[in-house]
């Protein structure tokens, strides 16, 4: 199972309303944060989430609405004792600015930070990976794809009764192993297994303008995270930013199963923005949200699941 929690959700600075961007993804227990807008870890906070379990924050570019969290959740951490290292991911000058930030004031951290500067690059951590891609800011910045590996079928109790098998610690041991020998005969794991399960797939753009590349990476997504600053062209002006128009057109244009407009401008309220939104998507036939502070999506047996957290009370 996967969660989304959308910690911060507009752009540019913060209102009463929401936090500007940060979006941790929940998995097997452990928390991974894309971007760190100031007021992160009092966001983190209120969601109950806690940074001793984050080990991963990627960073899409150094506007200050995506990083100058930062510092807040390294200092909570070192308050908090904390001792496995963190890992910090981003563009081009990423290690110059993330010095800067360790090396200001009376704090230095007292656990490892490796900081790690990234291209269009692919990185493996166990049963997940995550692909970053170049997208349109004017500055060095990057989208991410969080890709879960596709998982083996589930096991067939007909075909495991063909062949005499059982629940028990021979299936382990086929699971391991891929193949075994069993009553004489070479039985392979697929042959007793319904077919491959795709892992979920997350794409998040940051701050972009329309791209191509966004395109290419998003094919087929579960979950399109995706720049939708403004309602209109007029709106936009001359800012690397997208409309909500142009993130449902690369949503509809890579077959995305769920599109999330992100980083409202402030000068929209929620009701003016749906609304808006709601006309552009639908004409479009794209399925979207336009997710709140505190929203979460869970996705499970391949369906996606919104609520709040904080309206749930928990």
């Amino acid at each position: 199972m996967l969660e989304v929690f959308f910690l911060g959700t507009g752009g540019i600075m913060p209102t009463r309303e929401r936090n500007v961007p940060a979006i941790a993804l929940r998995y097997k227990g452990e928390i991974i944060l894309f971007d760190a807008g100031e007021g992160t870890m009092r966001q983190m906070n209120a969601a109950r989430l806690s940074p001793m379990k984050v080990e991963k924050i990627f960073i899409t570019h150094f506007h200050g609405d995506h990083y100058l969290g930062l510092a807040a959740l390294i200092q909570t951490m070192n308050l908090w004792d904390r001792e496995k290292p963190l890992h910090i991911y981003g563009p081009k000058y990423t290690f110059e600015f993330v010095q800067h930030f360790l090396q200001s004031g009376f704090f230095r951290p007292g656990f490892e930070v490796h900081v790690h500067e990234l291209g269009e690059t692919r990185l493996r951590f166990g049963d997940y990976e995550i692909w970053s891609f170049k997208v349109e800011h004017g500055i060095p910045a990057l989208g991410y794809v969080f890709k879960e590996k596709d998982r083996r079928g589930r096991f067939l109790p007909e075909k495991l009764a063909q062949y005499g098998l059982s629940e028990g610690p021979v299936l382990g041991r086929l699971e391991r192993e891929g193949k075994i020998e069993w009553n004489g005969r070479i039985i392979r794991l697929e042959d007793v297994t319904g077919p491959r399960r795709k892992g979920v797939k997350v794409v998040y753009t940051g701050d972009t303008g329309p791209a191509e590349r966004t395109r290419l990476f998003a094919e087929r997504a579960d979950l399109l995270i995706h720049d939708a600053t403004y309602l209109s062209q007029g709106d936009r002006g001359e800012s690397y930013h997208s409309t909500v128009e142009e993130a449902c057109e690369i949503a509809r244009n890579a077959r995305v199963k769920l599109l999330a407009l992100f980083h409202r401008a402030f000068r929209y309220t929620y009701d003016e923005y749906l609304l808006g939104a709601s006309e552009v998507c639908r004409r479009l036939g794209v399925n979207f949200i336009v997710p709140r502070d505190f929203d979460v999506l869970t996705f499970k047996s391949g369906k996606w699941k919104l609520r709040n957290h904080l309206e749930e009370g928990e």
